[in-house]
């Protein structure tokens, strides 16, 4: 399909999303799955004394395709909208896609597709993203979208549970083949689905874990808290997991960057 360009969009990051407030706009709300599991996100140290600041970072940092950016304010109006991932995070992401030159990548959540239209647009036009999830009816908001953009053809949406879509990439001898994964689904899951990635990505490539602070639940997981265990153990495993390199990110709700040795 035709490429479209990538540019700037200042000052109109938070048209339209009166809905979810200027929280929303200035991109705080972290890429949830569920709406049960509940809603929220800290900041951080820094723009959390200056949401002029956050401004600031998007106006001055921010280039959304125009595709991209019609997506996000169509989530945003959806009673879920928070579940999507920020357009900051995104953008590093893409940026990242880009930089290893990936051609294949796995994303675990997919909501209405902001990241899975994202990622599609970084990567080159025989470029694969394997999309699972298990709810067709939010992926109906940014299908037409994909078109839209001219990246459908490099989508492969999968709707099933995300541990069965891995289990078949590992079977039909996908092992190290894709080079970028994005986990963002259900949290009791994530060790599971780290450890498949971990087996698809090659060496060089990435793992890209969202919602690391759960809200800040991880400092002192309750015992009765399953989700924030869960991920605290994951944070203390992937610490100490000699087969990667880590960074993790204090944006949003914690992204940690994994990096397969």
């Amino acid at each position: 399909g035709p490429k479209m360009p990538f540019f700037s969009v200042p000052k109109e990051v938070a048209v339209g999303t009166a809905m979810l407030g200027v929280a929303f706009a200035t991109g705080m709300l972290a890429g949830r799955r569920y709406p049960s599991l509940g809603f929220g996100t800290p900041r951080s140290s820094i723009t959390e004394k200056s949401s002029a600041l956050q401004q600031y970072i998007l106006d001055h940092s921010l280039r959304e395709h125009p595709v991209l950016k019609k997506l996000r304010l169509l989530t945003a109006d959806h009673p879920c909208g928070k579940m999507m991932v920020s357009c900051d995070q995104a953008q590093l992401m893409a940026n990242l896609v880009k930089l290893i030159k990936a051609k294949k990548v796995i994303e675990i959540g997919v909501f209405t597709g902001y990241n899975t239209l994202n990622m599609a647009l970084a990567l080159p036009d025989n470029g694969k993203v394997i999309a699972c999830d298990i709810n067709e009816d939010y992926v109906k908001i940014g299908k037409p979208l994909w078109k839209e953009a001219g990246v459908e053809h490099k989508i492969d949406l999968r709707i099933k549970p995300a541990i069965q879509t891995l289990d078949d990439l590992l079977a039909s001898g996908e092992v190290e083949t894709f080079d970028f994964a994005f986990i963002d689904a259900d949290k009791e899951t994530y060790n599971e689905y780290y450890e498949k990635c971990l087996r698809l990505i090659k060496k060089g490539g990435i793992i890209a874990i969202d919602n690391v602070f759960w809200s800040g639940k991880v400092l002192k997981p309750k015992r009765n808290d399953l989700t924030a265990q869960s991920i605290h153990h994951l944070n203390e495993k992937l610490l100490r997991d000699a087969r990667i390199n880590i960074s993790m990110l204090p944006m949003e709700d914690g992204l940690t960057l994994a990096f397969k040795l």
